[in-house]
């Protein structure tokens, strides 16, 4: 029985393959702590194969991949000068197949297929952890809290995060019938109620930020191209404002307090100042990818010591920015800075600038929760994690992102779709030049 090519790798036809790959890899990014190289060899199975089916389809514009490729490339280098080059050695490798299975990913699936396999993920995900059910505590702070069979409640909180949004944006802009509605309802409630236990401040902080956005964004498809420009102009001048005077005013120690935490972010401010001390010692180059949470080193013993981690694994600066600094310095923390900018803007420029897509406004979210979670977490810079695969990609789905198609409504793009009717008999067969 020969199977067709298009049911592995038509992003139009494959939504049952590309649902299982995706579930797959949330399992494998979810637990291969717990179940070993067995899940990380599933991971690269429903992917890597894949090249050998079409592979014309993935030399296509792979120039459009310069930057994520380079940084890979740059962060394989750094075992030329790393403290601990074995270590460098094997996990470059690891984030380099980490992010060519990202790459395929993108070519392969689409941002509904993603959506709909992230959502069976995260549910067989989260209803393990409530089988586990075990609670830690934080030493820091004092509290209790559910952890699931991850090792931490941030990252069973960002999985519920993701549940959350996942199916927010499934049912809003993605779903096929009424069907969807019962589907994503279990996976909802699931994803609140973990989060809620977890009690991770940074999930449920920026999740609530995010869906607004979304919101937002979604209004905007009402409006033609040109007040879509002007209200994002405004609206990041806005941004800014609010920013600036919030922290002149001392909200945000007001709404860390909300979440019972202080300025200090519970140690996390003095993590980034050991950090950025160690990053000074070697500013350019860094001390080598994963070169520094190394078992045997002084300043990792003296930090894990402090912050009492007594399996001496498992930890980092709670900060992307610090941590690759430390690692890949001042090179590597600007190449990963400008993928992740790099990306946001690409989608958010697609919604504002270009035709209204529900594709891009979906990734952008994903995006800002990224970004959001940057500034105290470290998701984006190791392998075999949600976060780095879901920024490589958004970031390759930059390169050609599928149109959908979709039967023509006045609610749908109105003002831009009324100028494409009256021009088309005048301009058949030539491209009509935007007004706006």
């Amino acid at each position: 029985m020969k199977i067709p090519k298009s049911l592995l790798v038509d992003p139009e036809k494959n939504s049952v393959y590309g649902s299982f790959a995706v579930a797959v890899s949330i399992w494998a990014f979810s637990y291969s702590v717990i179940f070993g190289q067995v899940l990380i060899l599933a991971y690269y199975a429903v992917w890597l194969p894949l090249i050998m089916v079409d592979y014309r389809r993935f030399l296509r514009q792979l120039s459009s991949a310069w930057l994520p490729l380079l940084f890979a490339a740059y962060v394989c280098f750094s075992v030329f000068w790393s403290q601990a080059p074995g270590i460098t050695a094997r996990t470059a490798v690891q984030y380099l197949s980490h992010i060519a299975c990202a790459y395929v990913a993108a070519r392969t699936v689409s941002v509904r297929t993603l959506t709909l396999g992230a959502l069976i993920g995260i549910f067989f995900a989260l209803v393990y952890s409530l089988k586990v059910g075990a609670y830690s505590e934080d030493v820091l702070d004092g509290t209790y809290n559910f952890v699931g069979a991850f090792a931490s409640k941030n990252q069973i909180g960002f999985v519920g995060s993701l549940g959350i949004y996942f199916s927010v944006v499934f049912l809003a802009f993605l779903r096929r019938g009424r069907l969807s509605l019962i589907l994503t309802v279990p996976v909802v409630l699931l994803s609140a109620y973990v989060l809620v236990v977890s009690h991770s401040a940074t999930s449920m902080a920026s999740i609530p930020a995010v869906l607004a956005l979304i919101a937002l964004l979604a209004m905007t498809k009402l409006l033609s191209r040109r007040y879509r420009r002007v209200i994002f102009l405004v609206g990041a001048g806005l941004v800014v404002v609010v920013a600036v005077v919030a922290l002149n005013l001392g909200l945000m120690d007001f709404v860390l307090g909300l979440f019972g935490k202080d300025s200090t972010l519970t140690g996390r401010t003095y993590l980034w100042e050991q950090g950025w001390n160690t990053a000074q010692r070697s500013p350019v180059l860094g001390v080598g990818y994963a070169a520094y949470w190394v078992q045997g080193f002084a300043e990792a013993e003296r930090l894990w010591n402090e912050f009492y981690i007594t399996t001496r694994t498992g930890f980092h600066f709670h900060n992307t920015y610090v941590e690759a600094l430390v690692e890949l310095g001042f090179t590597g923390a600007a190449m990963v800075s400008l993928i992740l900018l790099r990306t946001l803007y690409g989608h958010v420029s697609t919604v504002i600038f270009k035709a209204w897509q529900a594709e891009s406004v979906v990734l952008f979210g994903v995006m800002v929760l990224l970004l959001i979670r940057s500034f105290v977490e470290v998701e984006i810079l190791n392998p075999y994690i949600m976060g780095s695969f879901l920024m490589y990609f958004s970031y390759f789905k930059l390169a050609r992102l599928p149109v959908t198609r979709t039967r023509w409504s006045p609610a749908f793009e109105p003002a831009d779709a009324a100028r494409d009717e009256a021009a088309w008999p005048r301009h058949a067969g030539r491209p009509v030049a935007d007004p706006s």
